[in-house]
């Protein structure tokens, strides 16, 4: 396990109530990265995606930099728009 993990685990630890929190961020990193690949292998702007999905580019630039929890609702229009599937999974 990682350094980060494992701090995190015992943050968790002293204070349950941050597990919630955890969970959140890690979605919304996993997101933000995921977005950024995809974008870069379409080799899209955030501003031409954001045009292919009828949002605002600041959508775009805010679930990457992980700021936004983006909605299922979001994530199946940019993968219909471009082209792709979105995979969900339990692991």
């Amino acid at each position: 396990m990682s350094d980060v993990k494992n701090l995190i685990r015992k943050r968790i630890e002293e204070r349950p109530e941050r597990a919630d929190i955890y969970r959140e961020e890690e979605f919304k990193t996993a997101a933000a990265l995921a977005l950024l690949n995809l974008r870069k292998q379409k080799g899209l702007t955030q501003k031409e995606l954001a045009q292919l999905i009828g949002k605002p580019q600041s959508t775009i630039s805010r679930i990457e930099t992980g700021e936004m929890n983006p909605t299922s609702s979001t994530l199946e229009t940019i993968a219909e728009a471009t082209d792709t599937k979105l995979k969900l999974e339990f692991i």
